[in-house]
């Protein structure tokens, strides 16, 4: 299936790059300047509690959201504070450029050693400031905020090179240089990320709160039941020595001198026994693949090969492929797939992969029965083909593995209906010293776990190790999204698929209850069906579920956005502005909206190449701002849109009958009719 032609994606592999607030595409050489000047992306931040002293890191942008009472970094507790962003701003060109500011504190914003933009906020936006003056090149820039004495602090700084429409300063011109201070301080952000990933609070008990990081309640994979979905042989061989098979596995190994062999077969047995529980339920709402149901006499659409569904689902993005001829060393290999799942279970597994795992990184794709049996059958053709090998059934065999399970730290992670004989230091009760013996020793030993960490890893676990690990009970929902989305691999889909938004923009763009919903897959679609109305293929590419994350990384991109993880509430509608709406969405005296976009019911009427998002559901989905935003200039945002740009460089619209011609008071008229949501009374679809 050949892949539609894309300009932006075609563009950007000639080294070109959008810049939002102008309508041109620039060579990218923002980031080769800022290789060029040794700086790193985003801005260095120094954190400061009143009396208890400073913690540094990095963000993207000059953005925050803390909630009253909540600590801004893991590394100190909540209290007054004070955020200071260091850094350049990376002009392409010497030009002029006006920053506003919305917030909840006080900011002072310096640019080239002057000020730029300064004042304090309890909730609204700062005046826009005089013009200021960027050189081509690095520009220092340095921002000062200071929490406010009550509510959420929060703050949003925003540019504009003409007018007053300000718009996020795109990240690709932020940079900072790496110091000694940042590297210490990202080293022992890795040593917690590493503790948490590896479970480490599981052996050593760490009492748990509602503040404390979501992660530390992060499971392991049932074994219920798993003899029914697991091969012994493979079983076997993955208990003695995990990363032979997986060599980014956390799993540690766990047995070790010359019986280790015979004990992770006599687990492995015992484990293929377990042929019971644990079993599957599977989502009762079928994920919609179309907006209308196929009508007597319709064409079906082509069936798509197995292959081709590996491919829409765009699972290269982790994984290389049993065939592959040059794997990525990067991604997880599914050579071995037939030799770990029975025939009938991967596509078991495929369908609900959380039904045993709830944290696991395996997405749901809402997969129908049929397609997850293609593609198991298509993974099993490729994968080679294992020799089957019978699990032992011998009684003392199973007996002296059920042991080994219960003895050897397995119930610490995994779920068993199994009395767990196995113990651990508590955190508490490990000293800075020992924490570079035991399962962080260099070497593996005759007892402890060996989870083969890499010396940076170990270095970074100590570090971890010698601070007081009260970072543990600090929830911080902006460090929690960066890290998930990291370790879900967000970025392989987002912003590199046609209709595939970046990720920068989504905690900026999306109503964070609506987004919650969405990564839970709550609601069973993507925003664009895979089918068009009439039966032809559509946008083929799935937004999969991730539901153990979904409410906390929501608030967490809306956080590192600097909005709050829940929507305020909303006035009512102004009914006489949602009227005229109405009839600018329409085709007589409108903007024919309704030719691209649904409303509700009423389904696009004269889609030409790409179907816009149904209008009853924008109110719920987008932030106002970004809404508004993306009506004055949907290509400044997303340069693959065919949105058209409506209104000119003044804000003055084509309909001088409406409102005026006032392209302002029109958007905000849209946005009292979308604001019906279901209740949206169809707009007029005759043109005259």
């Amino acid at each position: 299936m050949m892949k539609k032609f894309s300009p932006a994606a075609a563009l950007r592999q000639l080294g070109f790059r959008w810049v939002a607030p102008g309508l041109v595409w620039l060579a990218a050489t923002a980031p080769t300047r800022a290789a060029e000047a040794k700086t790193e992306p985003g801005l260095a931040v120094t954190f400061t509690v009143d009396g208890q002293g400073s913690d540094r890191s990095t963000t993207p942008n000059l953005w925050l959201y803390v909630e009253a009472g909540q600590p801004l970094t893991p590394f100190l507790s909540s209290g007054k504070f004070t955020a200071v962003w260091e850094g350049v701003l990376i002009a392409e060109l010497r030009s002029e450029f006006f920053f506003d500011a919305e917030l909840n504190g006080g900011l002072k914003l310096e640019i080239n050693g002057a000020s730029a933009l300064e004042g304090a906020g309890t909730g609204g936006a700062l005046p826009l400031s005089k013009a200021i003056k960027l050189n081509k090149g690095a520009n220092p820039v340095k921002a000062t905020f200071t929490s406010p004495a009550k509510g959420d602090a929060f703050l949003r700084v925003a540019w504009a090179e003409q007018g007053t429409n300000t718009s996020p300063i795109p990240p690709a011109f932020l940079g900072h240089a790496g110091t000694p201070e940042l590297q210490k301080a990202a080293q022992l952000r890795l040593g917690r990320e590493l503790f948490l990933d590896h479970r480490c609070a599981h052996c050593h008990a760490e009492k748990l709160t509602a503040a404390s990081v979501p992660e530390l309640r992060m499971d392991a994979p049932s074994l219920e039941g798993i003899g029914a979905r697991r091969h012994y042989d493979w079983m076997a061989r993955w208990i003695l020595d995990p990363k032979a098979l997986r060599p980014t596995a956390q799993i540690p190994k766990l047995l070790h001198g010359p019986k280790a062999k015979e004990d992770a077969e006599a687990m492995a047995a015992f484990l293929s026994s377990l042929k019971t529980g644990g079993e599957v339920k599977f989502a009762s709402v079928e994920y919609l693949s179309r907006q209308t149901s196929p009508k007597e006499g319709d064409e079906p659409a082509p069936a798509a090969a197995a292959r081709t569904l590996y491919e829409q689902l765009h699972c290269t993005g982790c994984h290389n492929p049993p065939d592959a001829k040059e794997p990525d060393p990067t991604k997880l290999s599914q050579k071995r797939i037939a030799e770990k799942f029975p025939a009938g279970k991967l596509a078991e597994f495929l369908r609900a992969p959380e039904a045993h795992y709830a944290w696991t990184r395996m997405p749901n794709f809402h997969l129908s029965a049929k397609e997850a049996q293609e593609l198991e059958d298509w993974l099993f053709a490729a994968a080679p083909k294992p020799a089957p090998v019978a699990a032992p059934t011998d009684a003392a065999l199973l007996e002296r593995g059920k042991k080994l399970v219960q003895t050897s730290g397995c119930l610490n992670c995994h779920t068993l209906k199994l009395d767990n004989q196995f113990t651990a230091p508590k955190l508490a009760d490990l000293a800075p010293a020992k924490w570079a013996g035991g399962c962080l020793a260099a070497e593996a030993g005759e007892k402890s776990p060996h989870f083969a960490f890499t010396a940076a890893e170990r270095a970074a676990l100590l570090a971890f190790g010698q601070s007081d690990r009260a970072s543990l009970s600090r929830h911080v929902p902006a460090e929690f999204a960066e890290r998930q989305v990291r370790a879900l691999n967000c970025a392989a889909c987002h912003g590199q698929i046609d209709f595939i938004p970046p990720l920068e923009i989504l905690g900026g763009k999306l109503q964070p209850e609506w987004a919650a919903k969405f990564i839970a897959g709550e609601l069973p679609r993507k925003m664009r069906y895979d089918q068009h109305p009439k039966g032809e293929p559509w946008v083929a590419a799935r937004m999969p579920a991730f539901k153990s994350r979904a409410a906390a990384l929501a608030a967490g991109m809306a956080a590192e956005h600097g909005v709050a993880p829940k929507t305020p509430g909303e006035p009512l509608v102004d009914l006489a502005l949602a009227k005229i709406g109405q009839k600018i969405v329409g085709k007589d005296g409108g903007l024919s909206c309704v030719s691209c976009h649904g409303v509700g019911p009423l389904l696009a009427m004269e889609v030409f190449e790409s179907e816009g998002v149904n209008l009853a559901e924008s109110a719920d989905r987008l932030r106002p701002a970004y809404y508004r935003r993306w009506f004055r200039n949907p290509l400044a945002i997303d340069p693959q849109t065919k949105m058209p740009t409506y209104f000119d460089a003044e804000g003055k619209s084509p309909l001088t009958d409406l409102l005026g011609g006032d392209g302002e008071r029109q958007i905000s008229a849209i946005w009292e009719y979308l604001r019906l949501r279901d209740q949206m009374p169809p707009p007029n679809t005759d043109a005259q």
